[in-house]
């Protein structure tokens, strides 16, 4: 692998969204430095067991698609970005093939598509069932490792994005290593592991939110933290383990404490979530049970595996669930391109917000934006193509100190799930205002500012839906409170 000295693109974070941008950027014949906390192929996306969502059969339609996403984002979201969304995933599915990702097919030969909750008909695609996120990542790493034009820093942790004249010109890792590039994208994941109950691995935190944020980028939506409502629980080794919503497209059932069941499984998901919610304090109980007995286990072998080595059967029994912190709405706020308000820097994936999820993201179109919006950004971090920066000067490196965030404590991830879980008020909202941790906080201001109930985000003292905030989002400045802003 060539050394890409002098890059002419940073990307930061080795996830789908990351790897799949540094890629596309080097068609284009640019020099890119891939900067990755963990060894390739350990990103949160390997974990991933939805598909892509995208109009790939003749019974439907990028149209039918964006309106299924406007209907699951409850008014908020960004019609533009749904648009784009829904017109390119189908051409990001077909490059992703010709990269080597080989997708689930029937007997046929044609794509084998999933039905999820809130679309109208099977639109998800798969590979290897619910393995899709290691497939793709297993093959994206791949071509990132044999393309010279990629230089790969592993283990290497960005702590610091480096500015001058307000632009982003680099950055600096926790070793001291400092690197400058005409652009920089950020695509670190979301921030679902800040809550106690989640189905995310520990290092999904939301330390990119915080680095954009420190160096003067926006945050959005902060406050739409979408819950999974079938993740596994009890103290059975497999708490917080996502079973996928392919497996209710097939036809499994969430039942009651009387075996009866008592919500439509594919709703979207905020209403399912709180349907499972309301059972839970009706019964008293800690969770409903999800019915796979009627499945073919061939059909998820990895969730079945995964449950069997927790000494749970899905074969002949019911699988304790309940929800958990699955999914981070709000991020970076960027544009169509993914450009952030901060000039030089892109944010792509869970750590970006376009607007595109709304109040509730549609199942499977988080693995779809990363491919949509990761080769938007890199043709727009290319098309804006400032000069290569000069190094930064010592005087400008201790003005672009890095912030020290204190360590995510177990009460913090105690309280934030505590006080703003599926449910939220004022009272609650505003203790966390004290946290010690900073985008526990920003969190907590964001939905104290929505003062209405909508998808992800239930007030309980502000229980009903306000249509004058309808396409309005929470935005975050940098050094500035957090205000409702109406997006187009």
């Amino acid at each position: 692998m060539t050394p890409a000295t002098n890059p002419q693109l940073i990307v930061v974070g080795a996830g789908a969204a990351g790897m799949y941008t540094a890629l596309r950027a080097t068609r284009a014949g640019a020099r890119v430095t891939l900067v990755s906390a963990t060894p390739l192929a350990g990103a949160s996306s390997y974990w991933a067991q939805g598909g892509l969502a995208a109009a790939m059969s003749a019974q439907d339609s990028p149209q039918q698609h964006l309106d299924d996403t406007l209907a699951a984002g409850r008014g908020a979201v960004r019609r533009s970005a749904a648009q784009v969304l829904a017109q390119e995933a189908p051409n990001a599915v077909e490059d992703l093939a010709a990269l080597g990702v080989s997708f689930d097919a029937d007997r046929h030969g044609r794509l084998a598509l999933g039905l999820e909750g809130g679309h109208r008909t099977r639109r998800v695609v798969h590979a290897g069932g619910a393995a899709t996120g290691r497939r793709i990542i297993r093959q994206l790493s791949a071509k990132v490792a044999e393309e010279p034009l990629i230089e790969v820093w592993e283990d290497r942790r960005v702590v610091a994005l480096l500015r001058r004249d307000e632009r982003c010109i680099g950055v600096r890792t926790l070793d001291g290593a400092v690197l400058t590039a005409p652009a920089t994208v950020i695509s670190t994941g979301g921030a679902a592991a800040l809550w106690a109950r989640t189905t995310n691995p520990a290092g999904a935190t939301g330390s990119g939110l915080l680095l954009a944020h420190h160096a003067g980028a926006s945050l959005a939506d902060l406050e739409m933290m979408q819950f999974h409502p079938t993740a596994v629980a009890g103290g059975n080794g497999a708490d917080g383990f996502l079973v996928t919503e392919a497996v209710r497209g097939e036809g499994a059932r969430l039942l009651d404490s009387r075996g009866e069941r008592f919500v439509d499984e594919l709703a979207p998901r905020d209403e399912v979530a709180r349907a499972v919610l309301r059972e839970m304090k009706a019964s008293g109980r800690p969770s409903v049970g999800l019915d796979m007995r009627e499945i073919d286990p061939a059909l998820f072998p990895n969730v079945v595996s995964a449950l069997r080595q927790a000494g749970l059967d899905p074969e002949h029994e019911l699988i304790p669930v309940a929800p958990a912190a699955h999914y981070m709405m709000g991020g970076i706020a960027v544009d169509l391109d993914a450009r952030a308000n901060l000039a030089g820097l892109f944010a792509v994936g869970e750590c970006a917000c376009t607007g595109l999820h709304g109040a509730n993201r549609l199942a499977s179109n988080s693995l779809s934006e990363c491919f949509v919006f990761g080769a938007r950004a890199a043709r727009a971090a290319l098309a804006d193509a400032a000069p290569a920066p000069a190094p930064p000067s010592a005087a400008e490196l201790a003005q672009n100190a890095a912030e020290k965030p204190p360590p995510l404590t177990h009460e913090s991830r105690e309280s934030l799930g505590r006080l703003a879980g599926l449910e939220r008020d004022r009272e609650g909202l505003a203790q966390l205002l004290a946290d010690p941790h900073p985008l526990i906080r920003l969190i907590a201001a964001s939905a104290l500012a929505r003062e209405e109930s909508r998808g992800a985000h239930l007030r309980t003292d502000f229980p009903e839906l306000d249509p004058a905030l309808d396409g309005h989002h929470v935005v975050a400045p940098a050094g500035a409170p957090a205000r409702l802003e109406l997006w187009d």
